[in-house]
């Protein structure tokens, strides 16, 4: 499994957290928006076509992954992002990008080689060892063997 290849494998939980809280895009959004600059959770319900109660759960939700943090100022809950988490999700995202190209390329590999004909084999229009240009077409070939 390609999680079983990461070199710092993460729990299941760890894994369902992170992915659940980028497959939402208001969180992709919210989790956008802090990395320029801290809000309010109240700011950020400004923003948004939902309740305040909503974009609290989908902090607290963005919160449990460890992609953002808040930290209450007065009576408001300031939301800023989790650098070292955010660091975390893209190290995750660069080793799937490196075991997948892995895979693609060797897929390829393996279609090259099957689609290469076998070796010593002369296709028409092609060149013999000695460099002398095979000259019967399909046609032709088809003729010589009745």
């Amino acid at each position: 499994m390609v999680v079983d290849q990461l070199r710092e494998p993460l729990s299941d939980e760890e894994l369902d957290r992170l992915f659940q809280a980028f497959a939402d895009p208001t969180r992709r959004d919210i989790v956008r928006r802090v990395t320029v600059g801290e809000y309010s959770v109240s700011g950020l319900a400004a923003l948004y076509a939902m309740s305040f109660a909503a974009v609290q759960k989908h902090v607290a939700v963005l919160e449990r992954a460890s992609l953002v943090s808040k930290e209450k100022r007065g009576r408001e809950q300031i939301v800023r992002a989790n650098h070292d988490g955010l660091q975390k999700v893209r190290r995750l995202l660069d080793e799937y990008e490196v075991i997948w190209r892995q895979r693609t390329e060797r897929i390829a590999d393996l279609l090259a080689e099957t689609a290469a004909p076998p070796r010593g084999s002369m296709q028409p229009g092609t060149t013999n060892q000695h460099g002398r240009r095979q000259q019967h077409t399909n046609q032709q070939a088809g003729e010589q063997q009745n």
